[in-house]
């Protein structure tokens, strides 16, 4: 298959808003690769080199003056092995050799051939194939249901692997893929509920009313003595947090996959701040803050995947909950559990989201006993409630500021991801809720992620994800999406997101009064 067939394709897949015609572009494609084209396909149709970054910015590419080819004649197979020689070439000398190699591959291309690799190798292919529509169009391509092709992705976390079974092995092979300990599996996520007794009204009396921190998401495996940890966009940590290692190894079982969360407490046991969590993570934050080795980190733990050779993903939240308990039943690890009540009483929901917000805790999450966990989705069966609306969104751009933020990059423009796959739809602006050591930080790292520079300011590639604390939000016909902000502050910067887990422009328009 020649890299100009991808191409097309790729242009007819952003040439439109319909995820079915989406879906369509890409199966038509998948159903002509051959075995070992399906992977590199599907990684590039849905934005990824398939080998990781590969250190190429647009500096590099900016700079580059040679001509392009007048017809097409690279191979998915030859550009496959440019860039992974891209990826494993290192040590003295490299530099000139990457040069050489990435020189190489663009002399080839055509106009538009280099354009698509430019935006794949920089992380900006935004052409709407989301994870979401590839799946939809690999289950097409393969002739088999959605939502086995899910499953296995879910379980799996790799998109291009999930692809290559579900051509070659149909529906056989894709139900062979298992949980396995020590890799791990996309996180169920909760969406936003409007009211706790809204959230109880919806789900009924069947829940579990639990604490919802303002930590980071672990999940954390165990196999033995080994335990490893991830992020909740399936980073491993385990290096950079050996206590969170040593308690879980200190459990009695001899293997067990845990989801919850962690945080650093203060002597009080109250949270202290995001960035002193995220520190520990090996992230610089905003303020510029670097590791603090002294900060100790707390693992709260709500549910329980798999224990000693039994898989529990399937099974409903209550008989997690009993083995969860089990687990932690001892004195020594009592403090692990995630506080709440399952099946309260009258009042006792509304106790536990009071008690949430007297600990400096964001709010509570209620969930239905009997759901099973959905690796990857964001269902109603787990529904979180805050007393402030909060929304994650994707910085667009921002402004030269004036009077005493003269010279400082300020007012942020926001975005909210489209749920079929489109560039980020904007919805507002905000100045507020800024320190000095935020404008600092936006001046220094804006420039480095910007796709154009106009004299206003900068518009920015959508990579970095702001927490944003909202008042509601009203119709406008000022931004595409038909809905703004109302008094839009800054909360925080989220290093642990990515403009993929942003809320979308359906979550900001539930916000509209009625």
């Amino acid at each position: 298959m020649l890299l100009a067939d991808v191409v097309a394709a790729s242009v007819r897949v952003a040439a439109t808003r319909s995820r079915t015609a989406k879906a369509a572009a890409i199966a038509e494609l998948l159903r002509r690769a051959d075995a070992d084209e399906v992977r590199p396909v599907t990684a590039w149709l849905s934005g990824d080199t398939g080998q990781g970054r590969l250190g190429v910015g647009w500096r590099t590419l900016a700079s580059r003056t040679g001509p392009v080819a007048e017809k097409p004649s690279l191979t998915v197979a030859s550009v496959v092995a440019a860039l992974t020689e891209l990826a494993t070439t290192s040590g003295a000398g490299s530099a000139a050799r990457r040069d050489a190699v990435l020189g190489a591959l663009l002399s080839a291309a055509t106009a538009e051939e280099e354009r698509f690799l430019g935006s794949l190798l920089t992380g900006e292919l935004r052409q709407g194939a989301l994870e979401g529509v590839v799946l939809d169009a690999v289950a097409a391509a393969a002739g088999v249901q959605p939502a086995t092709v899910r499953r296995a992705f879910m379980l799996s976390g790799r998109l291009p692997e999930t692809a290559a079974l579900a051509l070659d092995g149909g529906t056989p092979a894709l139900e062979e893929v298992r949980l396995e300990v020590e890799r791990p599996v996309r996180p169920m996520l909760a969406s936003p509920g409007s009211s706790l007794d809204a959230a109880l009204a919806d789900l009924g009396s069947d829940v579990t009313v639990e604490f919802k921190l303002d930590g980071a998401r672990i999940q954390v495996h165990r196999d033995g003595d080994d335990v490893r940890v991830w992020t909740r966009t399936l980073r491993e940590i385990t290096e950079s947090v050996p206590e969170l290692v040593a308690l879980v190894r200190s459990l009695p079982c001899r293997s067990a996959v845990l989801d919850g969360e962690t945080l650093a407490l203060d002597d009080d046991g109250r949270p202290r701040a995001f960035q002193d969590t995220m520190s520990r993570f090996g992230s610089l934050l905003p303020d510029g803050m670097a590791a603090d080795e002294g900060v100790l980190l707390s693992p709260f733990f709500f549910d329980l995947l798999h224990l000693d050779g039994r898989d529990l993903l399937d099974e409903p939240l209550d008989v997690r909950l009993d083995a969860l308990a089990a687990l932690l039943a001892d004195d020594a690890h009592a403090a692990l559990r995630m506080p709440g009540v399952r099946r309260p009483q009258a009042g006792q929901a509304a106790q536990v989201l009071d008690d949430a917000l007297a600990g400096g805790h964001e709010g509570v999450v209620v969930k239905a006993l009997d759901a099973p966990y959905a690796a990857g989705r964001r269902g109603k069966a787990w529904q979180k409630v805050k007393p402030v609306h909060t929304l994650d969104l994707v910085v667009l751009g921002a402004e030269w500021g004036y009077g005493r933020r003269t010279g400082s990059l300020s007012n942020i423009h926001l975005g909210a991801r489209d749920p079929d796959g489109g560039e980020p739809v904007m919805v507002g602006k905000t100045f507020k809720g800024m320190t000095d050591e935020l404008l600092d930080w936006q001046t220094r790292t804006f420039p480095d992620l910007a796709r154009e520079r106009p004299e206003w300011g900068v518009l920015l590639r959508p990579e970095l994800v702001v927490e944003i604390a909202v008042d509601g939000a009203q119709r406008s016909t000022r931004y595409p999406g038909g809905v703004a902000l109302r008094f839009a502050r800054v909360l925080r910067y989220r290093p642990d997101k990515g403009a993929a887990d942003a809320d979308t422009i359906d979550a900001v328009r539930a916000l509209l009064a009625p």
